[in-house]
């Protein structure tokens, strides 16, 4: 996990048991002022449970002095619980009101972490990755093969529909289940509208959903990140472009080229591939552009480094906006 997100987690814990003993202190000073003799009954609950706790502790202490106190313990707490009840509350008014009974709100079962630390975990990626709302459109559920042609297209080995089912069949039964175990990293190229963006935040959302921490950016905005690092010494979003699980890079070569991007761009590129992090990138060039348009250090990670998945097709957008008048 990058450093910093454990911290952000315990606070998040640290700032609902306070919520919750707050929320506790105001319901028990309603029923003091409301009746207080079912206080009393819970102050008398406390005094012998340190009884119980003491009599453990004391050897001496018989074992009908240690039942004796247990059932008196019981009693008052039937008692106190008939009390609320008669009077319109739950018999848990008076408890500690835990939001996840299995760790009670400290994210961890002894030395596990919780299922609720994990499922905090992955919003807090969500917020990084900035793709929560598209996400509840762009996923799998929504993707649609029967947008792209049937039909061959001219110099290709397969339709374009046919194409597009290969890619997503080696995302779902390949790339997917062996990301954990994998550092391979993907070049989708194509002309534009053809599904790589798409298919792109399909990916994204998989692994968020399963804790996964992505980070989703166009080429400008990579640029003005690395911008942000270099001159401005963010050291946290320079944790987030070189130590998130997956970063994908959409649309390379929209961005302005000159000495210092290349520079940076290839810095990016290579420390990832470096430590094994894992990339997605999309461009629209064909290969033999990307080649002429990026130094040779850039192109060969580029071609060298990646899985290379083409794209082609009539233009989606297009496609779907005729559609809709």
């Amino acid at each position: 996990m990058i450093k910093g997100y454990q911290g952000e987690l315990m606070s998040i814990y640290q700032k609902i048991r306070d919520e919750e003993n707050n929320n506790l202190r105001n319901r028990r000073a309603e029923i003091e002022s409301l009746y207080p003799e079912i206080i009393e009954l819970d102050k008398e609950i406390q005094k012998n449970s340190l009884k119980l706790s003491l009599s453990i502790l004391k050897k001496d202490n018989t074992e009908k002095t240690f039942n004796d106190i247990k059932d008196t313990i019981t009693d008052l707490r039937a008692k106190k619980c008939e009390m609320l009840v008669e009077k319109g509350y739950s018999p848990e008014y008076l408890n500690m009101h835990y939001r996840c009974s299995k760790c009670q709100d400290t994210g961890y079962i002894g030395v596990t972490k919780c299922d609720c630390y994990k499922s905090k975990l992955v919003r807090l990626f969500y917020k990084d990755s900035e793709l929560e709302d598209i996400l509840r459109d762009c996923n799998f559920k929504n993707f649609n093969l029967n947008l792209f042609e049937s039909s061959k297209s001219d110099g290709e080995r397969f339709s374009p529909k046919t194409n597009m089912k290969n890619n997503v069949d080696f995302i779902i039964n390949d790339f997917l289940p062996n990301f954990k175990h994998s550092n391979e990293n993907l070049l989708f190229y194509g002309t534009p509208g053809t599904g790589k963006t798409f298919l792109s935040y399909c990916i994204a959302k998989e692994l968020l959903d399963k804790g996964n921490l992505v980070v989703y950016k166009t080429s400008d905005e990579v640029i003005k990140a690395l911008r942000e690092i270099r001159f401005n010494n963010d050291t946290y979003l320079e944790k987030l472009m070189y130590d998130c699980d997956l970063l994908i890079i959409d649309d390379l070569g929209s961005e302005q080229l000159n000495d210092f991007v290349a520079t940076e761009l290839f810095n990016l590129i290579n420390k990832r591939i470096l430590k094994k992090k894992q990339m997605i990138i999309s461009t629209n060039f064909t290969l033999s552009d990307l080649a002429k348009h990026y130094s040779e250090r850039i192109s060969s990670r580029l071609l060298g480094n990646f899985k290379l998945l083409k794209f082609y097709s009539e233009d989606i957008r297009i496609k779907i906006n005729l559609s809709k008048r």
